[in-house]
């Protein structure tokens, strides 16, 4: 989203290859607008990152991607099988579950609602533990794996699930730099077999390096490539706030003063 609603070399043809499409949708609650103004189309096999305030909407644009909700007004298509993948600390760890059993968790939504998950299900959740690079854990307990590693089982649930089109909600948090450079290591790798991406982040440096950038507070700020999207002026917009420049430090790797709280 760019005011300027530039999109960037990247951006597909109206309807060509597009996995998720936007067109004048308003999202909201019980008839009260949430989130105004999306006109954006994102292609298939592309990292987004979806910037905001809390309270900005971008857990009602994910909301709206899963079908959740309706726009009450113009439309968003997601022309893919859909997932979340949850922040790893919002996960209980308690339960004893292993990294398999979360990760054929993903197969429960496309079986009826009688069957349970068989052979070809676990077969199908070893091979997505496999993708995320860890088919040697399968049978470690989900809570004795790691902040990163618990991530990345998170992902293969979503993978488990056949789906295309994965949306991720912080999914940093509370990493370890390396850790966090393994799983940035795996969006790529996501992307690159065709994966459409999206990172709900705070992390402007981090967004910088998608593909795209979207920016959203209670609208759309800016949507398209980061260089042009992730301006002062765009930032303060989707913040709230003047943007805190540090002599020595990137302008962009600093968020506003203060957020907006809604």
């Amino acid at each position: 989203m760019t005011d300027a609603r530039d999109q960037s070399s990247k951006t597909a043809a109206p309807g060509k290859g597009a996995a998720v499409v936007a067109a004048h949708a308003v999202l909201g609650y019980a008839g009260q607008p949430v989130l105004n103004g999306l006109e954006f189309e994102i292609p298939k096999g592309t990292r987004v990152g979806v910037l905001g305030p809390n309270g900005g909407g971008k857990t009602t644009l994910f909301r709206a991607l899963l079908g959740e909700i309706s726009p009450l007004s113009g439309s968003l298509t997601a022309n893919a099988t859909t997932a979340t993948v949850a922040q790893t600390d919002r996960s209980r760890l308690d339960y004893p579950v292993s990294a398999l059993d979360v990760a054929v968790m993903g197969s429960l939504a496309r079986l009826p609602w009688w069957k349970r998950p068989g052979r070809a299900e676990r077969r199908r959740a070893l091979e997505a533990l496999g993708k995320v690079g860890l088919e040697d854990q399968a049978k470690t307990s989900f809570g004795d794996l790691s902040g990163g590693q618990r991530q990345r089982v998170l992902i293969a649930r979503a993978l488990t699930a056949e789906a295309e089109i994965l949306l991720m909600d912080e999914p940093f948090t509370g990493l370890d730099n390396k850790s966090e450079a393994r799983l940035e290591s795996l969006i790529d790798e996501l992307a690159s077999s065709g994966h459409t991406v999206l990172i709900a982040t705070h992390e402007v440096e981090q967004a910088a390096r998608w593909d795209l950038v979207l920016c959203l507070n209670e609208t759309q700020i800016s949507f398209g490539d980061p260089a042009a999207s992730l301006s002062k002026p765009v930032l303060e917009a989707t913040y709230g706030g003047h943007i805190v420049e540090i002599p020595g430090q990137p302008a962009l790797g600093v968020l506003p003063a203060h957020h907006h709280h809604h």
